[in-house]
């Protein structure tokens, strides 16, 4: 008695492939546009805050992200063009544009991280405050922000990622605007009547000989 092997449709096999850059293609979209949204709303938080001795008395200080450093929300503007650019690209090139996708977000977590411990600005604005330039802040404490942001950053990290692995099989913007190289069809010119005036003036107004000469 012999045995009937199954083999796949070709369909089914193509499915998986298929299924895969469908998911992948949405999960980045929506981790890259909701990173940057996270970021840039992180980087207009409050970060960091501290006091400054001011005429013997305790002056209060604070810091945005924005103040802190301009790296998280630059890196998420960046990233939010190549995502967008991904689309628009081919080959080597959406390649590149994922490669800097994936960067911006590993430069925001670094940026963010490095920020959570930075009291560069508060010292900048207790100098300010006490008209001393040596002057530093005191009781300096940060936020829950600049995680926030790495966050954010993580997800355009993702997004990165998962264009280099995917990216491939994603479609491609002008994709619908490029010519498939065929032959265009040539309109033909209408017939001329000559005993018609109004065919007459049409053609002469279209450049045409209504003689047919």
């Amino acid at each position: 008695m012999g045995y009937v092997t199954a083999v796949p449709h070709p369909r089914s096999e193509a499915a998986g492939p298929a299924r895969a850059g469908r998911l992948s293609l949405a999960v980045a979209l929506l981790c890259g546009a909701l990173g940057a949204a996270v970021a840039l709303l992180a980087t207009r938080q409050q970060w960091s805050q501290g006091t400054a001795t001011v005429a013997g008395g305790a002056f209060p200080l604070t810091a945005k992200g924005s103040d802190v450093t301009g790296v998280p929300a630059a890196l998420a503007i960046v990233g939010l063009a190549a995502l967008v650019a991904v689309f628009a690209v081919r080959k080597a090139g959406r390649f590149l544009v994922a490669a800097l996708l994936a960067l911006s977000g590993a430069g925001i977590v670094a940026a963010a991280l490095f920020g959570a411990s930075d009291a560069s600005a508060l010292d900048e604005q207790a100098a300010q405050a006490s008209g001393d330039t040596s002057a530093t802040v005191a009781a300096l404490s940060h936020t829950a922000w600049p995680y926030v942001a790495a966050v954010g950053g993580a997800l355009i990290l993702l997004a990165g990622l998962l264009a280099l692995r995917y990216g491939r099989s994603w479609p491609a913007m002008s994709g619908r605007y490029e010519r498939d190289g065929a032959p265009r069809v040539r309109r033909k010119a209408p017939v001329v009547d000559p005993d018609r005036p109004e065919d007459i003036w049409k053609a002469l107004d279209r450049g045409e000989d209504p003689t047919g000469a």
